[in-house]
């Protein structure tokens, strides 16, 4: 697991507010459209937008082989009970955080971002949409689209997820960090999974 995985809300809301979160959705060709996954709120989750929330996960420490517990996860491993809200639970080890669930929220990002979105519950659903949100503040959701996972959608998320390589290769916060060849290769099985997964459904 990531040192100290990390969201840090620290960026304005995007214009527009939350009618245009997925924008980018009504761009994507057709067949993506068609194919994607139903996502229970404003973000369509593609097969390479699964893949990419997976990436997150594992870089997090949370992937747990893609099993339901790592929406349970605690800074440092252990696991919460329910999902009903964030369980705001510190923990004390190499570092102190209060983060959880698979993209390691901390307490004070996910009820600004839980309120901006309307979401009710802790469940994995909100989370993956939770997690989108805050790939597209940074402004990095439309190059994603675009481009896919490469050295410059790691970089824009790096200030929000502790364990992702900055533009140095190194953590933004100068904690541990999972390298860009590691996480590339990881992002290319997840998607190949996820298609997978699509064409199955």
């Amino acid at each position: 697991m990531a040192a100290l995985p990390t969201t840090l809300a620290a960026s304005a809301e995007l214009p527009g507010g939350p009618a245009r979160l997925d924008a980018a959705a009504s761009r994507l060709p057709a067949a993506t459209r068609v194919a994607a996954r139903k996502a229970q709120g404003p973000f369509t989750i593609t097969p390479q937008r699964r893949a990419l929330l997976d990436t997150i996960r594992y870089a997090e420490g949370t992937w747990k082989g893609g099993r339901p517990e790592g929406y349970r996860v605690l800074y440092g491993g252990q696991l919460f009970s329910r999902l009903d809200r964030h369980p705001e639970i510190t923990v004390r080890r190499r570092y102190t955080s209060a983060a959880a669930g698979a993209y390691q929220f901390l307490p004070g990002t996910w009820r600004e971002v839980s309120r901006r979105m309307g979401l009710r519950s802790f469940e994995p659903h909100n989370q993956d949409q939770a997690a989108l949100y805050l790939v597209q503040r940074r402004r990095a959701l439309h190059l994603f689209d675009r481009k896919g996972l490469d050295a410059e959608v790691m970089a824009r998320l790096a200030p929000e997820w502790a364990s992702l390589p900055a533009q140095h290769g190194g953590s933004y916060y100068g904690q541990p960090v999972k390298s860009r060849q590691e996480l590339t290769r990881f992002y290319q099985g997840a998607l190949a999974r996820a298609r997978q997964q699509n064409r199955a459904a």
